[in-house]
């Protein structure tokens, strides 16, 4: 029911003098706004001469996750990849990958805000990030690889235990999502 300043009020018992704002959003968002590679470099240091090496490359597979604020609402969470190819000759190529997606959010607990930029958006970002590291390997005259899938979640709690555990031994406490993470 609205008074006269049009203010909703609670006709709950319990909270019936408590006003609650018309029209308010006060639900949980979020969402992906966009995505895009923020950083890509391809290296094929020995080339052409790599293309004839004959042993089997050795694929070392290094990946980062960071989120920044972007404005209101908003952050930037970086999928970071950095791929790496050798033999017992040298480097067959190297690939580096800053792969962003722009996520709004609003209305979010903290917790839930750190836990849906750092394990749930870069296991939205990674099918497509995955896609363009395959076609700059294939790019760089090789053939495409697909990197395997990665359990961010599974990645998240892990650290995220280990950071705990370090705070209460009187480490760094774990930053809020509103600053930089």
């Amino acid at each position: 029911m609205a008074d006269e300043e049009g203010v909703l009020t609670n006709l709950d018992n319990q909270n019936a003098d408590t006003p609650q704002p018309n029209g308010a959003d006060t639900m949980p968002a979020v969402g992906l706004i966009t995505q895009y590679v923020k950083d890509l470099s391809v290296e094929n240091p020995h080339a052409p001469d790599s293309f004839q090496w004959p042993e089997p490359p050795q694929i070392d597979v290094q990946f980062n996750i960071g989120a920044e604020p972007a404005g209101q609402d908003v952050h930037e969470v970086t999928l970071k990849l950095t791929l790496t190819a050798a033999s017992q000759r040298g480097t067959i190529y190297v690939i580096d990958l800053a792969y962003c997606g722009l996520v709004g959010m609003r209305n979010v607990p903290e917790d839930q805000a750190h836990a849906f930029l750092y394990a749930e958006a870069p296991r939205l970002l990674f099918p497509f990030a995955r896609r363009v590291v395959a076609d700059a390997v294939r790019d760089a005259g090789f053939p495409p690889l697909l990197v395997d899938p990665v359990d961010f979640g599974g990645i998240y709690a892990q650290q995220l235990a280990a950071r705990r555990a370090e705070e209460a031994a009187g480490g760094d406490p774990v930053k809020p999502v509103t600053g930089n993470a």
